[in-house]
């Protein structure tokens, strides 16, 4: 299966990379084919600008600035998402990749007065979400997971109509232990070796 690996996190010394580079070995011992996006290494710029805002709904302008992103989605049939979960929600870069990546025409057909939003991201059957939250189980449920359903209601609702999800989360990270992360890391393992 072909697969779009996207690691954010700022620090390459991680407990978050250390996640990532877990979730990247097992995949490819599975023998997917990987192509794998790490925002913060490359440098990517989650601010929609002026000029790029005014080109959203524009077929042939809109992908341009982020051609090479796009090229990864529309070749995946799979994502795999890892990220920590700040403020229940994405990080920023995150959040910024699906505003200025996701983008129409390519992701989804824009509703109209006779037309719902169509998607067009049928080719993805799977999505994976992997990642760390300082809260525990219970306050992440009271808070609703928002970062949780952006991407497994949200951008699932583009994909294929029985796309496959998966959640796997290290709930009380800031009172975590080295052993609950190491059983953290061998849950990643064996949830995504049969991805």
């Amino acid at each position: 299966m072909r697969i779009l690996l996207v690691k954010c996190h700022p620090c390459p010394t991680s407990y978050g990379a250390a996640v990532a580079a877990r979730a990247e070995a097992t995949l490819a011992a599975a023998g997917h084919e990987l192509r794998v996006t790490d925002l913060y290494a490359a440098g990517f710029d989650p601010v929609m600008g002026e000029a790029e805002w005014r080109h959203y709904h524009d077929e042939a302008l809109n992908q341009i600035p982020v051609a090479d992103h796009v090229a990864d989605l529309t070749w995946a049939e799979a994502l795999v998402f890892v990220y920590p979960t700040w403020w229940f929600g994405l990080p920023a870069m995150l959040k910024g990749y699906l505003d200025r990546v996701w983008v129409p025409h390519v992701t989804f057909e824009i509703p109209t007065a006779t037309s719902p939003m169509r998607p067009r991201m049928q080719h993805i059957r799977k999505i994976a979400v992997v990642t760390t939250c300082g809260a525990s189980w219970f306050v992440s449920k009271m808070m609703g997971e928002p970062g949780r359903k952006t991407i497994l209601r949200g951008i699932r609702a583009l994909c294929a109509p029985r796309c496959r999800t998966r959640y796997l989360a290290h709930y009380d990270m800031d009172s975590s232990t080295a052993q609950s992360r190491a059983r953290f890391l061998d849950r990643v393992e064996r949830k995504l070796a049969d991805f």
